[in-house]
């Protein structure tokens, strides 16, 4: 793994809406006033969770800047990614009007489960053929 990118990323806190103990690193979504789990390639990402919270306990979402992600598949340095179905980075391919992008890849993965440096930007998050 390289150096962590420089600067300072812009971390938001809510409660979890549910247990996330197991998505750390992973893309979650926005549900009310609480984060939660993405479950569909097709959700809307409102950051890359950083910590492990129970349901009801503050999460740490990192929504603009430099994180760790875990890939959902392999990814290659450069490529454009958004979540997969398990909140995992996944690529995107370019004319699916279906899927978000969320950052860019700073480091590619070979294997699903690695955990890599990205850059996100969940503010404003679009979609792939946009």
């Amino acid at each position: 793994m390289t150096a962590v990118a420089q600067g300072a990323p812009t971390v938001v806190s809510r409660l979890a809406g549910e247990s996330l103990i197991l998505k750390q690193f992973c893309f979650v979504k926005q549900s009310g006033t609480t984060f939660v789990a993405v479950s569909a390639v097709t959700d809307l990402p409102a950051g890359v969770l950083q910590n492990k919270p129970a349901s009801g306990i503050p999460a740490e979402v990192v929504v603009i800047g430099p994180t760790k992600v875990v890939a959902g598949i392999a990814i290659t340095a450069g490529a454009l990614i958004g979540p997969s179905a398990n909140g995992r980075g996944d690529p995107k391919i370019a004319g699916d009007t279906t899927e978000y992008v969320a950052g860019k890849a700073l480091e590619g993965a070979v294997n699903a489960g690695e955990i890599i440096e990205v850059v996100v930007n969940c503010a404003t998050p679009y979609l792939v053929a946009t």
